[in-house]
Protein backbone atom coordinates (compact mmCIF):
# COMPACT_ATOMS: atom_id res chain seq x y z
CA UNK A 1 0.00 0.00 0.00
CA UNK A 2 2.49 2.25 0.54
CA UNK A 3 4.55 1.47 -2.54
CA UNK A 4 1.17 2.71 -4.49
CA UNK A 5 1.16 5.76 -2.52
CA UNK A 6 4.31 6.64 -3.51
CA UNK A 7 3.89 5.72 -7.21
CA UNK A 8 0.84 7.91 -7.22
CA UNK A 9 2.28 10.76 -5.92
CA UNK A 10 5.19 10.52 -8.39
CA UNK A 11 2.83 10.45 -11.28
CA UNK A 12 1.02 13.15 -9.85
CA UNK A 13 4.31 14.83 -9.62
CA UNK A 14 5.28 13.97 -13.13
CA UNK A 15 1.89 15.20 -14.50
CA UNK A 16 0.77 12.09 -16.39
CA UNK A 17 -0.31 8.50 -15.43
CA UNK A 18 -1.46 6.78 -18.31
CA UNK A 19 0.01 6.63 -22.17
CA UNK A 20 -2.98 8.84 -23.18
CA UNK A 21 -1.58 11.83 -21.36
CA UNK A 22 1.70 10.64 -22.72
CA UNK A 23 0.83 11.46 -25.94
CA UNK A 24 -1.04 14.65 -24.67
CA UNK A 25 2.33 16.18 -23.42
CA UNK A 26 4.14 14.67 -26.42
CA UNK A 27 1.70 16.44 -28.87
CA UNK A 28 1.64 19.46 -26.93
CA UNK A 29 5.35 19.77 -26.91
CA UNK A 30 5.63 18.85 -31.27
CA UNK A 31 2.88 21.74 -31.99
CA UNK A 32 4.29 24.02 -29.38
CA UNK A 33 7.68 23.89 -31.84
CA UNK A 34 5.38 25.39 -34.25
CA UNK A 35 6.21 29.08 -33.19
CA UNK A 36 10.33 28.70 -33.24
CA UNK A 37 10.19 26.88 -36.42
CA UNK A 38 8.82 29.27 -37.89
CA UNK A 39 11.31 31.79 -37.14
CA UNK A 40 13.93 29.59 -38.43
CA UNK A 41 11.81 29.04 -41.72
CA UNK A 42 11.67 32.89 -42.26
CA UNK A 43 15.47 33.42 -41.39
CA UNK A 44 16.02 30.43 -44.43
CA UNK A 45 13.77 32.05 -46.47
CA UNK A 46 15.37 35.46 -46.00
CA UNK A 47 18.70 34.41 -46.70
CA UNK A 48 17.35 32.12 -49.60
CA UNK A 49 16.36 35.50 -51.54
CA UNK A 50 19.15 37.51 -50.85
CA UNK A 51 21.67 35.15 -51.19
CA UNK A 52 20.13 33.37 -54.53
CA UNK A 53 21.17 30.25 -55.67
CA UNK A 54 22.95 29.65 -59.09
CA UNK A 55 20.74 26.94 -59.82
CA UNK A 56 17.46 26.69 -60.54
CA UNK A 57 14.78 26.47 -58.02
CA UNK A 58 11.63 23.84 -58.59
CA UNK A 59 8.56 25.53 -59.14
CA UNK A 60 7.41 24.96 -55.82
CA UNK A 61 10.00 26.35 -53.81
CA UNK A 62 9.80 29.27 -56.57
CA UNK A 63 6.24 29.77 -55.36
CA UNK A 64 7.01 29.62 -51.67
CA UNK A 65 10.07 32.33 -51.76
CA UNK A 66 6.74 34.28 -53.22
CA UNK A 67 3.51 33.48 -50.98
CA UNK A 68 3.96 32.06 -48.13
CA UNK A 69 6.29 34.15 -46.03
CA UNK A 70 3.81 36.69 -45.89
CA UNK A 71 1.10 34.44 -44.38
CA UNK A 72 3.66 33.32 -42.22
CA UNK A 73 4.85 36.42 -40.81
CA UNK A 74 1.58 37.94 -40.40
CA UNK A 75 1.05 35.26 -38.08
CA UNK A 76 4.18 35.14 -36.12
CA UNK A 77 3.12 39.23 -35.93
CA UNK A 78 0.08 38.27 -34.60
CA UNK A 79 1.25 35.94 -31.84
CA UNK A 80 4.25 38.34 -30.74
CA UNK A 81 2.58 41.06 -30.45
CA UNK A 82 -0.50 39.35 -28.73
CA UNK A 83 2.79 38.29 -26.13
CA UNK A 84 4.56 42.01 -25.55
CA UNK A 85 0.43 43.15 -24.65
CA UNK A 86 0.10 40.04 -22.57
CA UNK A 87 3.72 41.13 -20.88
CA UNK A 88 2.61 44.79 -20.37
CA UNK A 89 -0.69 44.56 -18.83
CA UNK A 90 -0.38 41.27 -16.95
CA UNK A 91 0.75 41.64 -13.21
CA UNK A 92 4.18 40.67 -12.48
CA UNK A 93 4.67 36.81 -11.81
CA UNK A 94 7.87 35.01 -12.15
CA UNK A 95 7.18 31.41 -11.24
CA UNK A 96 3.66 31.57 -11.53
CA UNK A 97 1.02 32.07 -14.25
CA UNK A 98 -1.36 34.92 -14.41
CA UNK A 99 -4.76 34.52 -13.75
CA UNK A 100 -5.61 37.35 -15.99
CA UNK A 101 -7.88 36.31 -18.61
CA UNK A 102 -6.19 37.61 -21.46
CA UNK A 103 -5.30 36.63 -24.59
CA UNK A 104 -8.12 33.26 -24.50
CA UNK A 105 -8.84 33.31 -27.90
CA UNK A 106 -12.02 30.39 -28.62
CA UNK A 107 -11.59 27.44 -29.30
CA UNK A 108 -12.16 27.64 -33.38
CA UNK A 109 -9.96 30.77 -33.73
CA UNK A 110 -7.22 28.34 -31.72
CA UNK A 111 -7.76 25.49 -34.53
CA UNK A 112 -7.86 27.89 -37.40
CA UNK A 113 -4.50 29.93 -36.27
CA UNK A 114 -2.95 25.95 -35.52
CA UNK A 115 -3.64 25.11 -38.88
CA UNK A 116 -2.06 27.75 -40.72
CA UNK A 117 1.17 27.57 -38.22
CA UNK A 118 1.02 23.52 -39.43
CA UNK A 119 0.53 24.51 -43.54
CA UNK A 120 3.36 27.45 -43.93
CA UNK A 121 5.63 25.40 -41.82
CA UNK A 122 4.99 22.33 -43.69
CA UNK A 123 5.45 24.42 -47.04
CA UNK A 124 8.43 25.94 -45.50
CA UNK A 125 9.92 22.34 -44.79
CA UNK A 126 9.38 21.11 -47.90
CA UNK A 127 10.49 23.40 -49.96
CA UNK A 128 13.83 23.46 -47.92
CA UNK A 129 14.09 20.16 -48.98
CA UNK A 130 13.25 20.99 -52.57
CA UNK A 131 16.23 23.49 -52.24
CA UNK A 132 18.57 21.00 -50.49
CA UNK A 133 18.27 18.88 -53.39
CA UNK A 134 20.12 21.18 -55.60
CA UNK A 135 22.04 23.28 -53.38
CA UNK A 136 24.74 22.02 -50.97
CA UNK A 137 22.56 24.17 -48.17
CA UNK A 138 24.96 25.65 -46.08
CA UNK A 139 24.20 26.84 -42.59
CA UNK A 140 24.03 30.96 -42.66
CA UNK A 141 25.88 31.60 -39.11
CA UNK A 142 26.36 35.06 -38.49
CA UNK A 143 28.72 36.38 -35.22
CA UNK A 144 26.28 37.48 -32.78
CA UNK A 145 26.56 39.48 -29.40
CA UNK A 146 26.13 37.23 -26.56
CA UNK A 147 23.34 39.55 -24.94
CA UNK A 148 21.47 40.43 -27.81
CA UNK A 149 21.16 36.68 -28.48
CA UNK A 150 20.40 36.04 -24.44
CA UNK A 151 17.69 38.69 -24.66
CA UNK A 152 15.99 37.28 -27.62
CA UNK A 153 15.96 33.89 -26.59
CA UNK A 154 14.11 34.92 -23.30
CA UNK A 155 11.61 36.96 -25.59
CA UNK A 156 11.18 33.45 -27.58
CA UNK A 157 10.77 31.24 -24.87
CA UNK A 158 8.25 34.20 -23.36
CA UNK A 159 6.52 33.81 -27.12
CA UNK A 160 6.91 30.28 -27.13
CA UNK A 161 5.07 29.62 -23.91
CA UNK A 162 2.35 32.15 -24.25
CA UNK A 163 1.51 30.52 -27.89
CA UNK A 164 1.40 27.06 -26.30
CA UNK A 165 -0.81 28.49 -23.39
CA UNK A 166 -3.59 30.27 -25.46
CA UNK A 167 -3.27 27.85 -28.61
CA UNK A 168 -1.90 24.81 -28.72
CA UNK A 169 -3.01 23.46 -25.26
CA UNK A 170 -7.06 24.39 -25.69
CA UNK A 171 -6.74 22.24 -29.38
CA UNK A 172 -4.89 19.45 -27.63
CA UNK A 173 -6.72 19.18 -24.79
CA UNK A 174 -9.52 19.41 -26.54
CA UNK A 175 -8.46 16.03 -29.61
CA UNK A 176 -7.05 14.29 -26.91
CA UNK A 177 -8.31 14.67 -23.53
CA UNK A 178 -12.10 15.68 -24.49
CA UNK A 179 -11.76 18.62 -21.94
CA UNK A 180 -9.25 21.80 -20.69
CA UNK A 181 -7.36 21.12 -17.70
CA UNK A 182 -5.03 23.63 -16.19
CA UNK A 183 -1.45 23.64 -16.99
CA UNK A 184 1.54 21.60 -15.02
CA UNK A 185 4.80 22.43 -14.87
CA UNK A 186 5.74 19.55 -17.07
CA UNK A 187 4.40 20.59 -19.94
CA UNK A 188 6.28 24.15 -19.64
CA UNK A 189 9.26 22.39 -18.95
CA UNK A 190 9.02 20.20 -21.88
CA UNK A 191 8.39 23.18 -24.02
CA UNK A 192 11.43 24.97 -22.89
CA UNK A 193 13.59 22.35 -22.95
CA UNK A 194 12.68 21.38 -26.84
CA UNK A 195 13.21 25.17 -27.35
CA UNK A 196 16.49 24.74 -26.14
CA UNK A 197 17.65 22.14 -28.08
CA UNK A 198 16.35 23.81 -30.80
CA UNK A 199 18.24 27.02 -30.05
CA UNK A 200 21.49 24.94 -29.27
CA UNK A 201 20.54 23.19 -32.63
CA UNK A 202 19.88 25.52 -35.41
CA UNK A 203 17.97 28.67 -34.48
CA UNK A 204 20.99 30.35 -32.77
CA UNK A 205 23.19 30.72 -35.46
CA UNK A 206 20.58 31.37 -38.20
CA UNK A 207 17.63 33.73 -36.82
CA UNK A 208 20.17 36.67 -36.81
CA UNK A 209 19.76 36.86 -40.74
CA UNK A 210 16.26 38.52 -39.99
CA UNK A 211 18.12 41.47 -38.39
CA UNK A 212 21.50 41.32 -40.61
CA UNK A 213 20.31 41.86 -44.13
CA UNK A 214 17.68 44.72 -43.07
CA UNK A 215 20.91 46.31 -41.38
CA UNK A 216 23.62 45.67 -44.61
CA UNK A 217 21.33 46.80 -46.96
CA UNK A 218 20.70 50.22 -44.76
CA UNK A 219 24.67 50.41 -44.19
CA UNK A 220 25.02 50.42 -48.20
CA UNK A 221 22.65 52.55 -48.83
CA UNK A 222 20.62 49.77 -50.93
CA UNK A 223 16.91 49.08 -51.33
CA UNK A 224 15.03 47.37 -48.32
CA UNK A 225 12.11 45.05 -49.13
CA UNK A 226 9.09 45.00 -47.05
CA UNK A 227 9.98 41.56 -45.75
CA UNK A 228 13.25 42.92 -44.65
CA UNK A 229 11.85 45.30 -42.74
CA UNK A 230 9.40 42.92 -41.19
CA UNK A 231 11.64 40.80 -40.10
CA UNK A 232 14.15 43.23 -38.40
CA UNK A 233 10.97 44.67 -36.92
CA UNK A 234 9.87 40.93 -35.72
CA UNK A 235 13.60 40.02 -34.27
CA UNK A 236 13.30 43.10 -32.13
CA UNK A 237 9.80 42.66 -31.43
CA UNK A 238 11.03 39.31 -30.08
CA UNK A 239 14.04 41.18 -27.91
CA UNK A 240 11.33 43.59 -26.42
CA UNK A 241 9.61 41.14 -25.16
CA UNK A 242 12.52 39.52 -23.66
CA UNK A 243 13.14 42.75 -22.18
CA UNK A 244 10.06 42.89 -20.89
CA UNK A 245 10.43 39.70 -19.08
CA UNK A 246 13.71 40.74 -17.66
CA UNK A 247 12.89 43.68 -15.90
CA UNK A 248 9.58 41.92 -15.06
CA UNK A 249 12.18 39.65 -13.02
CA UNK A 250 13.97 42.40 -11.83
CA UNK A 251 11.08 44.16 -10.56
CA UNK A 252 9.73 40.71 -8.81
CA UNK A 253 13.12 40.76 -7.16
CA UNK A 254 13.14 44.04 -5.72
CA UNK A 255 9.19 43.50 -4.36
CA UNK A 256 10.43 40.27 -2.19
CA UNK A 257 13.31 42.55 -1.10
CA UNK A 258 11.07 45.63 -0.13
CA UNK A 259 8.54 42.86 1.63
CA UNK A 260 11.31 41.62 3.60
CA UNK A 261 12.56 44.33 4.89
CA UNK A 262 8.84 45.93 5.64
CA UNK A 263 8.73 42.39 7.52
CA UNK A 264 12.03 42.64 9.54
CA UNK A 265 11.20 46.14 10.89
CA UNK A 266 7.75 44.94 12.16
CA UNK A 267 9.62 42.57 14.25
CA UNK A 268 12.07 44.53 15.21
CA UNK A 269 9.32 47.08 16.26
CA UNK A 270 6.92 44.69 18.28
CA UNK A 271 9.58 43.98 21.23
CA UNK A 272 10.17 48.18 21.66
CA UNK A 273 5.73 48.14 21.87
CA UNK A 274 5.96 45.55 24.63
CA UNK A 275 8.48 47.44 26.34
CA UNK A 276 7.06 50.21 26.66
CA UNK A 277 3.59 48.89 27.65
CA UNK A 278 5.22 46.99 30.84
Amino acid sequence: MGWQGRNLKAKDLLGFASPIEVFHLFTLTILSLLLPTSFLLLARLSAAQSFPSPHPSPRLYSLLLRINPNLLYLLVSIVSVATLIHGLTCKITLFTQSSTPLLKPPLYASWILLCSFQICVGLGIEGNISAAADDSGSAFGFPGRFFSRLIFLLGLHETTQVWSRTVVKPVVDDSVLGNSREERWVERVAVAASLGGMWWWRLREEVEILVVMAEAKTEHLMDMDVRDFVGWWLYYLTVTVGMVRILKGLLWVAMICVRRRRERGTSLAEPDENDDKV
